[in-house]
This record gives structure tokens, C-alpha cells and sequence, in this order.
């Protein structure tokens, strides 16, 4: 029963070392308190940075990716642009004439050189516009020879005289076929049918017009001798 009733009030001086021990106590708790608390602020100031810079790093890796392709199909084109190789046609245009005025002057010429051996049907008609004529400038007294002339030979004389202006006609427009292309479209060769068909018109023009000269001087078929 003794030992309850011992006194367990402590003195001042006895009181001084526990408190000092529970105010160190407390005061690194509040220190690690403090501390814990600042590292977690500062964890979560630098949380955002650090995700903003994972996002940064992240548009960088992508653009680094794009603009490789994108330089690389740059350099082919350019490699390609420089190399000067020629790029392959679209499409067949016409540019240029399409030939289809040399081949008709083509079969022109021919056609006009066919006529020119035979005079045609208006060298026809003009000869027989001369007999006509001459039947009526001659009278039935002029003698045979001058009657003959007038009535035949000049008719003769018209129908070679067209002759040789179709013959003409022939040579002029088959030798502007051939002429053409050189005054075309350069790189655009004459297609070989019009080169044939035109030189025929200058081969049957020159023949009508040699022809012609000679009936016309009557160096060919002169008029019968009446004497």
C-alpha cells in the first residue's frame, strides 16, 4: 500500500529532458511532414512539365518521321526532274495538221494528170465551141486548106491547149504536196500513201503536158496536108 501512495509528481529539473526529448520529437515529425509534403508538391509541379515534354518528344518522333518520306519523294522527284529522261505522253493530241489536206491535194494531182492526157470534157467542149466558130467565119469559097485549119485545126490546137493547162494544174499541186512538210510541223513525217500519190500526179502531169506541147506545135497528129 506504500507504493501507492508514492508521490509521482516529478520536479521541474526531471520534467525538462522528457519534454525537450517529446518537443525534438514532434519537431522531426513535422519535419518529415514538411518534407513528405514538399517532395509530393514538387513531385506534382514537375508532373505536368514532364508530360508536356513526353508529348513534345512524342510530335518531334513524328514529324521526324514524315519529313524523311517527305524529303525522300522530293529527292525522287527531283532526281527523277533532272535526270531528263522524257516523260511519257498523256495522251495523242493533234497538234499539229493532220494530213488529211496533203492527201486530198494528193488525189488532186493525180486526177488533174489523168485529165490533162485527154484534155477533158471542157477541152471538149471548147473544141467543139472552135469547129463552130470556124464553120462560120469561113466562107464556102476559101480553099480547102484554110477551111481545114479553121473548122478542125484549131479546134485541135483548143483541145491541147487545155490539156496543158490541167497538165500544169498536175505538176503545180503535186509538187506543193511534196513541198508541204517542210514548211509544216517539224517531226511530223508525211505519211507514205500521200508521197505516192502525189508523185503520180507529177509523173501523169508531166506526160499530159509534154503531150499537149507536142499537139499544140503539131509536132504530134498535125492536120493532113491538102496540097
Amino acid at each position: 500500500m506504500a507504493t501507492k501512495n508514492v508521490d509521482v509528481t516529478k520536479t521541474d529539473d526531471e520534467r525538462a529532458p522528457q519534454e525537450g526529448d517529446a518537443g525534438a520529437a514532434a519537431e522531426a515529425g513535422t519535419g518529415t511532414g514538411t518534407g513528405a509534403g514538399t517532395d509530393a508538391d514538387g513531385a506534382g509541379a514537375d508532373g505536368q512539365p514532364a508530360a508536356e515534354n513526353a508529348e513534345n518528344a512524342e510530335n518531334a518522333e513524328n514529324r521526324e518521321r514524315l519529313e524523311p518520306g517527305a524529303s525522300g519523294d522530293s529527292g525522287e522527284h527531283g532526281e527523277s526532274g533532272e535526270s531528263g529522261e522524257p516523260e511519257e505522253p498523256e495522251a495523242f493530241e493533234e497538234t499539229g495538221p493532220s494530213g488529211v489536206g496533203q492527201g486530198a491535194a494528193a488525189v488532186v494531182s493525180a486526177g488533174l494528170g489523168l485529165v490533162s492526157l485527154s484534155g477533158g470534157w471542157i477541152g471538149t467542149v471548147a473544141a467543139a465551141r472552135e469547129t463552130l466558130v470556124g464553120q462560120l467565119k469561113t466562107s464556102s469559097t476559101a480553099s480547102v486548106a484554110t477551111q481545114v485549119k479553121a473548122v478542125y485545126g484549131d479546134a485541135w490546137h483548143t483541145t491541147a491547149l487545155w490539156a496543158g493547162l490541167f497538165a500544169l494544174a498536175a505538176l503545180v499541186t503535186g509538187v506543193a504536196v511534196l513541198a508541204r512538210p517542210a514548211f509544216g510541223a517539224p517531226g511530223r513525217p508525211q505519211a507514205a500513201w500521200i508521197k505516192s500519190v502525189a508523185w503520180a500526179g507529177i509523173s501523169l502531169g508531166a506526160v499530159g503536158l509534154l503531150l499537149a506541147v507536142l499537139k499544140y506545135s503539131d509536132a504530134l497528129l498535125a492536120l493532113p496536108s491538102t496540097g
